[in-house]
């Protein structure tokens, strides 16, 4: 039986997590509070329920796991309120905006033995899966420095910074390829574009075999 899902937030990204669920799972709700996106998405997947109401599609009980790829100042919030209502949670990232809401969400999740996953994509492209192979196999040698560089803005972000929107990325698959948590992680960044939101982010890691790591 496939996993049925409801998918909550069909903005930017949103429309790309609605068309790959319904192909992976049964895509059983969307939700939204955009009255003509409702409509939209409504048509496109007609076999979903529609609803701008969050708790309508929590109080369904066959209802599996829950997507949430809304604005990221609501991702804690409604990834909370998921997991406590008994779902798996695909939340997109960054899924919380203090280390302390997300540990809160990670105990949830434990407590009540769901799956909570970010969105960490490059996990399953075919040359990062490459790459680990190669570095598994030790046809790289020992990796003793992994470097990374963004040099494309992308989307101007007005909540998350640099290291929160593209560095987790960079992260997800710099700790995949290593195989170790960092010892020391030190960032430093600017806000060019918008107050309080860093741009342009240096970040530094150590890990305890002395291997480092730039992005």
């Amino acid at each position: 039986m496939a996993v049925r899902v409801g998918q909550a937030g069909l903005g930017y990204w949103g429309t790309n997590l609605a068309r790959n669920f319904d192909e992976l799972a049964e895509l059983a709700w969307l939700c939204d509070a955009s009255a003509d996106r409702l409509e939209q998405f409504g048509r496109r997947y007609p076999a979903a329920r529609v609803t701008a109401d969050f708790d309508e599609l929590l109080g369904d009980d066959e209802l599996d796991a829950v997507v949430v790829a809304t604005p990221v100042p609501t991702h804690f919030e409604l990834a909370k309120r998921a997991l406590a209502a008994g779902k798996h949670v695909f939340v997109e990232k960054p899924p919380a905006m203090r280390a302390a809401e997300m540990e809160e969400l990670v105990r949830l999740a434990e407590a009540g033995g769901r799956v909570l996953m970010p969105g960490h994509l490059l996990l399953y492209h075919p040359g990062v899966r490459k790459l680990k192979e190669l570095v598994d196999s030790g046809a790289l040698g020992e990796v003793l420095c992994v470097y990374g560089n963004r040099q494309n803005l992308g989307k101007i972000r007005k909540d998350e910074n640099a290291l929160w929107s593209l560095g987790v990325h960079d992260l997800s698959v710099i700790l995949h390829l290593l195989d170790e948590e960092p010892a020391e992680a030190v960032a430093h960044g600017r806000d060019f574009l918008t107050d309080g939101v860093e741009d342009v982010v240096f970040c530094y890691l150590r890990f305890p075999s002395g291997k480092i790591a730039h992005m």
